[in-house]
């Protein structure tokens, strides 16, 4: 249940502060096994049943530090511009916790794998906004709390909870920024823009599928406020857990005009964690903040050193894929659209399904033509995203070559992927179950345009007085005629001809 908080206009808290941001985003790593121990990272097991004596931290188990985990970590490290550690260590973050069967975690506290780096992020209006990032570290995941009862789903108000450990011990990589400053108001847009630039970078790596809905990468936002001109940073809230790109993007203006309302009517900031109410678009206390000494870092004994070969950390950089950023410039020329047009696609969840439609043969036109057009609204309608479509690439560029060569208009391809959509079958199955190819027999297209003629004298007359635009009403009927299955250009020509006038 969330409660009323005052908040100041987001003008008036730009005008006498400036916002400072840090953000923090997990990524839930897509290895097969977990970080310490070899049970299954598969989803949807009943509950408690990936688990053994080393992800539960019982007596006498030691942990094994997973090779591809430290892999994929290098990798985003590399890719987010980073230095690459040398030599580091795990080390124990000790608090105790239901969903912490160890009552610790192992992390890595002052000697992260990767630090040092940056990524650039495009903005709406194609302004490029530099985000500095502080470190990447490895850890495990915690366990899953259900709380039951209460109205919330969260443990307040609850009468009792439910641990499910299966996703304890699964690879997390950690991803903090430095400070972000010099953004303004644009702040909330810059964060936004950050997280979906990561996403777009973790999934061309292949690490990870980031889906935030499945909570396979989440963002913790801290923000704070200091006044014009001054250049220490204000006490700092984090809203937690924060899953999806439009809410990163509400709850740090939320929380901007809040921290606003509160100093400016003389109050004091706490240093705190925070919910964010996505019904609302506010966020609510949750508890407050510790310091990292609160947690009793210490190395893990029980883990020996991971220390990256030089040999193997540029193999892996020779061997990483073109960076989204780089991609989308890239195509951006290669398809001489806008940087609007681009948003747009991005905004869609387009990009990766244009580029395989454009593989599978059909030109960039085309295929931006079906997935941002007739597919989006499919999407819309039914609520999901375009890569859930039962339709692939392929398919689509396949109904593209069939417009491209005249078997089908823009019309009959519509209907063509309906019926894919519909489970009908492959667009050539469509076709000939439905007979939706276009009609390219000129006999039987001179005779629907002549019955046409012979059915609207009056509008014939005006064709032939030099109205050549009324030729729209003929072409209709003829189209109405063959069901929509002719060549309307083709129609309007022969028209035109056995009226005997020059289209010109």
């Amino acid at each position: 249940m969330t409660t009323t908080t005052d908040l100041a206009s987001y003008e008036d808290a730009l005008a006498s502060y400036d916002p400072v941001m840090g953000l923090e985003v997990h990524v839930e790593l897509g290895t097969r096994t977990k970080m310490f121990c070899g049970c299954s990272t598969a989803l949807g097991a009943d509950p408690n049943t990936q688990t053994c004596p080393v992800c539960l931290g019982l007596p006498g188990a030691l942990p094994v530090v997973n090779a591809t985990g430290v892999e994929s970590a290098v990798k985003i490290g590399l890719a987010l511009h980073c230095e690459i550690a040398e030599w580091c260590r795990f080390a124990r973050k000790n608090y105790f916790y239901p969903d912490m069967p160890k009552n610790f975690q192992t992390s890595q506290y002052d000697e992260p794998i990767a630090f040092d780096g940056y990524l650039d992020v495009l903005l709406e209006d194609g302004e490029t906004f530099r985000v500095e990032i502080e470190r990447a570290h490895m850890e495990e995941d915690t366990g899953k709390s259900t709380h039951v009862g209460g109205a919330t789903g969260r443990i307040h108000g609850a009468s009792h909870s439910l641990l499910d450990y299966n996703r304890a011990g699964i690879p997390l990589i950690e991803i903090v920024t430095k400070p972000i400053v010099g953004a303004g108001e644009r702040a909330p847009e810059v964060a936004k823009a950050y997280v979906r630039e990561l996403r777009e970078l973790i999934r061309a790596l292949g690490v990870s599928e980031a889906r935030m809905e499945m909570g396979q990468m989440r963002c913790d936002v801290n923000l704070s406020l200091m006044p014009k001109g001054a250049d220490k940073f204000g006490t700092r809230s984090e809203t937690k857990n924060v899953n999806s790109l439009r809410s990163v993007e509400r709850s740090a203006r939320f929380e901007i005009q809040r921290h606003a309302a509160v100093l400016s009517s003389g109050g004091v900031i706490v240093q705190e964690t925070r919910h964010f109410h996505e019904d609302t678009g506010s966020t609510t206390s949750g508890r407050v903040k510790e310091e990292a000494e609160d947690y009793r870092y210490f190395p893990e004994p029980d883990l020996v050193p991971v220390a990256p070969a030089r040999a193997w950390v540029e193999q892996i950089r020779a061997a990483l894929p073109e960076m989204p950023l780089a991609r989308r410039t890239r195509l951006l020329a290669d398809w001489g659209i806008s940087a609007t047009d681009m948003q747009a696609i991005l905004n869609a969840g387009a990009l990766d399904p244009i580029v395989a439609t454009i593989e599978a043969g059909a030109d960039a036109a085309s295929a931006r033509k079906w997935w941002m057009g007739e597919l989006a609204r499919s999407a819309n309608e039914s609520g999901t995203t375009l890569d859930e479509l039962a339709i692939t690439p392929r398919q689509v560029a396949r109904v593209a070559e069939l417009v491209a060569c005249g078997d089908l208009n823009d019309k009959l391809a519509r209907q063509v992927i309906e019926g894919v959509l519909a489970g009908e079958g492959g667009p050539d199955e469509v076709v000939d179950r439905r007979g939706l190819k276009v009609v390219s027999d000129e006999g039987a297209l001179t005779a629907a345009v002549d019955e046409a003629i012979a059915g609207n004298p009056g509008v014939a007359d005006k064709i032939r007085g030099g109205k050549v635009a009324a030729a729209g009403a003929l072409v209709g009927a003829v189209m109405k005629a063959t069901r929509g299955q002719a060549d309307a250009a083709r129609v309007k020509e022969l028209i035109l001809q056995r009226l005997g006038v020059d289209e010109a």
